[in-house]
């Protein structure tokens, strides 16, 4: 049985009807709580009928859907439905087997561009999915990736997104880490970028004019749709962000060449793992000698100090003092008081 939007949206509102103990919902109520919201969704009139409910809710019942405790109580002449489990959902319940199908019937079309130039990811996503999804049963864990569960602000990634892609302005408030009281502004969203392991959305800031405005979603506070109209933005947030490393871009400042030494011991993994897309590199008699042409940021320079004895600036001049500087500072944190 194929799961279209509409049919997603029934089993949603059937959900929501089985688990509400408030109201006794016989078939003809689950019939106008299903049109009402096709016709909210859509904007016109679609009418589902008795028929297609029953389907619906046999296919709930079964071990093809989701094997809902589905009681029929009798009220007179009419028949009403609710959950035998009171705190039962479907959206709690893992993937029916339909689901699971479909997943892999997507994830079958997606390994068709894997070999493909710009769809590297691909290889990267699949085995992630089918671990996550349990749609590969295996008796022990096999794979485990990078992911902070309990990064603050994650629930606001499908409201930004949607905002993105729909071009809605939104109201965000917004505490910033030095800030001891949150603000509030119009903002206008254009792209999201996760470094890190963490989220960062970039738009146009209305109260400062600013179309590159970066905002971390674990600091914002509260997301609202506004009546404010979009601001369309023709910047290329990819061509944006290749003079950088991370997320931070100083404004007027030129990349420039940055050159460094890696020792043997971190030759390899700099070489498998490029810092960045202009790395160029040189194997010399002390060691591995790097190029890239970056903006210096806050970012660039923590991926250096990251590689602790590992790594030396030889050029620019500014970028070596300022290494040093932090590694006379750090060594004072150890000395003896």
């Amino acid at each position: 049985m194929p799961i279209n939007k509409n049919a997603v949206l029934r089993y949603q509102v059937l959900d929501k009807c089985f688990r509400n103990t408030g109201r006794k919902y016989c078939i003809d109520d689950l019939v106008e709580a299903c049109n009402e919201a096709l016709q909210d969704l859509e904007g016109i009139n679609i009418s589902v009928n008795k028929r297609q409910l029953y389907y619906d809710i046999r296919f709930m019942e079964s071990e093809q859907g989701w094997s809902v405790p589905l009681e029929k109580i009798e009220f007179g002449k009419r028949i009403y439905y609710r959950y035998s489990e009171p705190d039962f959902s479907i959206n709690n319940q893992p993937l029916n087997e339909t689901e699971a199908n479909q997943i892999r019937s997507a994830m079958l079309v997606m390994s068709r561009f894997s070999g493909l130039p710009q769809f590297e990811w691909i290889n990267e996503i699949i085995p992630i999915l089918n671990a996550k999804l349990g749609l590969i049963k295996t008796d022990r864990q096999v794979i485990e990736y990078e992911s902070n569960v309990d990064l603050k602000g994650l629930d606001f990634l499908p409201a930004l997104f949607n905002a993105i892609v729909n071009k809605n302005a939104l109201k965000i408030s917004y505490k910033a880490f030095k800030n001891s009281e949150s603000i509030a502004f119009f903002f206008h969203p254009y792209y999201l970028k996760q470094y890190n392991n963490r989220w960062f959305v970039f738009g146009l800031n209305d109260a400062l004019n600013n179309p590159y405005w970066n905002l971390a979603i674990d600091r914002i506070q509260s997301i609202e749709d506004s009546n404010q109209h979009y601001i369309y933005t023709e910047i290329d947030w990819q061509d944006y962000f290749y003079d950088i490393i991370g997320v931070t871009k100083p404004e007027n400042v030129e990349p420039e060449e940055i050159i460094l030494l890696f020792n043997q011991d971190s030759a390899p993994y700099v070489i498998t793992k490029p810092l960045h897309p202009t790395q160029k590199v040189k194997e010399t008699e002390i060691g591995l000698e790097v190029k890239i042409r970056v903006i210096p940021n806050f970012e660039l320079k923590r991926t250096i100090m990251s590689y602790g004895k590992n790594a030396t600036v030889v050029s620019p001049e500014s970028l070596r003092n300022y290494i040093i500087e932090n590694i006379e500072e750090c060594r004072k944190n150890y000395s003896e008081p």
